[in-house]
């Protein structure tokens, strides 16, 4: 009788999961990443260029400051930024480069968590497969969708547990860029440059 009962259980969740629609799941991912811009988002983007390779970045967001590190082809970047500067550092001439920084490129961890709010806006999406831990959506441009610098499809993978997003991929140009391991939580040291770690650095002052 409890194997009954544990099968009916597991077969219930099961159509529980299955009777939720696309629409419903991303909803429910908007809601559950709400209120969480305080503690801080740290999410990493893959970016794959032909020919070129890949290059993976590692983002942090707290407040208005951000820290991306990024490797490729045995050249290390690291990018703080904070209201009004930013430093760059460039492991390939050991360099470090303080700029001003210029109108428009602010960023918040609001944004970063917004960043998957209303992203499927002028999208058509279909749960293409799901697994007992994920749903993996599939995005398709809609014909309403004017914004030629859309992609044409999306793939948006969603954790059933706590709906926060997986991964996010999309293909432009040849171009492929994946986001994914979100999470919440950023130490403020970990956003704030520092520069007694860049004791032989070439300096260079912009502003």
């Amino acid at each position: 009788m409890k194997r009954i009962f544990t099968l009916v259980l597991a077969l219930a969740g099961t159509l529980v999961a299955m009777a939720q629609t696309p629409e419903e799941i991303i909803s429910r991912m908007e809601a559950a990443m709400k209120g969480y811009e305080e503690k801080g988002v740290v999410m990493t983007a893959d970016i794959k260029i032909p020919i070129v390779g890949t290059l993976s970045m590692k983002n942090s967001s707290l407040g208005d400051k951000s820290y991306s590190e990024g490797r490729m082809l045995g050249r290390e970047v690291r990018i703080w930024d904070d209201k009004t500067t930013t430093w760059t550092y460039d492991s390939s001439d050991n360099t470090l480069t303080i700029e001003n920084k210029t109108t428009g490129k602010e960023r918040s961890t609001e944004a970063d968590a917004d960043l998957f709010s209303g992203i499927t806006d002028g999208y058509d999406v279909s749960i293409r497969k799901q697994t007992a831990t994920e749903w993996h959506l599939l995005c398709r441009k809609s014909r309403s969708n004017t914004d030629k610098d859309a992609p044409r499809t999306m793939n948006l993978v969603v954790a059933k547990d706590t709906y926060y997003p997986v991964s996010l991929s999309a293909s432009m140009s040849g171009v492929t860029l994946t986001m994914h391991d979100l999470s919440f939580g950023v130490e403020p040291e970990t956003v704030t440059f520092n520069p007694s770690d860049f004791p032989d650095a070439k300096v260079i002052d912009k502003r």
